[in-house]
């Protein structure tokens, strides 16, 4: 008879332990599902056919509980994934652009801010579903305020190296990034892939860079390239646009002219890179 009871009991236990386990969400399952969120607008989601978030994140090695900084993100396409992913167990801050203190110069700076506002609106707006999100300000190869170093188990840039190439600072940026990077801790990298012409050259339009050059550039400052990944290329990209990236869908820098064309192109072709800041 003791042993009938000690047998219930066991299965019993298993039985609740396997039911618990059930009603755990997949964190994977819960990246596919905020991708297609009811809070994003039709436009973004149409837009995961190109960037494959979910598959992007996971690739990254993205956890629920980690501290995360995702650099300049712009209308806030992958923030409003992140966001309500990390606001439960995690610690989440946006590197925005530079706010418009009236000493701003150029069209390109001031509608960056115009973009960095509006998020930050639309944050403070739905805090629900958003949680809490930090914010500081990148002004390449600085951030303002300064934070600690070594805080952040990830760092995710997705389409800005081109940026910081252009005005400069790509190796000071990434020196910043990588020392707010807990050691063993992830960068996350996506960029326009420029056409290579050989193992060691390419052709770099506006907005591409060739995959090696960044590789280099973030080994220089001492990451480790841990993976690379298919997951965001896009084959019908040729790389050779008018007005190199920006000819193709979102931008469609070309207005009508050959839209049809470019729209059936789809977003650029990307490398998708992970690297690791050393554990030692």
């Amino acid at each position: 008879m003791k042993n009938i009871i000690i047998n219930i009991v066991l299965t019993l236990g298993l039985s609740l332990s396997w039911q618990t386990l059930a009603a755990e969400p997949d964190p994977r399952q819960k990246l596919s599902e905020l991708a297609l969120s009811s809070e994003r607008s039709a436009e973004h989601i149409a837009r995961n056919q190109y960037r494959h978030p979910a598959e992007t994140l996971n690739f990254f090695g993205l956890k629920p509980d980690m501290a995360v900084l995702e650099v300049w993100p712009g209308r806030g396409w992958y923030t409003e994934i992140l966001a309500p992913y990390l606001k439960e167990q995690g610690h989440f801050t946006i590197a925005q652009f530079r706010q418009d203190d009236g000493t701003l110069k150029g069209e390109r700076a001031k509608f960056w801010a115009r973009l960095s506002a509006k998020l930050s609106e639309r944050i403070l707006e739905n805090e629900a579903f958003f949680g809490t999100v930090h914010e500081v300000e990148l002004d390449p190869p600085y951030l303002q305020p300064a934070l600690a170093t070594a805080q952040f188990d990830m760092v995710l840039s997705f389409r800005n190296a081109h940026i910081w190439d252009e005005s400069g600072h790509l190796s000071a940026t990434l020196q910043t990034l990588y020392d707010l990077i807990k050691p063993g801790g992830v960068l996350g990298l996506v960029e326009h892939r420029a056409a290579p012409l050989s193992d060691t050259t390419s052709v770099a339009v506006e907005g591409y860079l060739d995959e090696a050059y960044v590789i280099a550039a973030a080994e220089q400052v001492g990451f480790q390239l841990a993976a690379r990944s298919e997951i965001n290329a896009n084959l019908l990209d040729s790389k050779d646009h008018p007005k190199g990236v920006y000819t193709l869908p979102p931008t469609l820098a070309l207005g009508n002219y050959d839209r049809e064309t470019y729209l059936a192109i789809g977003e650029s072709d990307r490398m998708t890179l992970k690297f690791i800041k050393p554990a030692d």
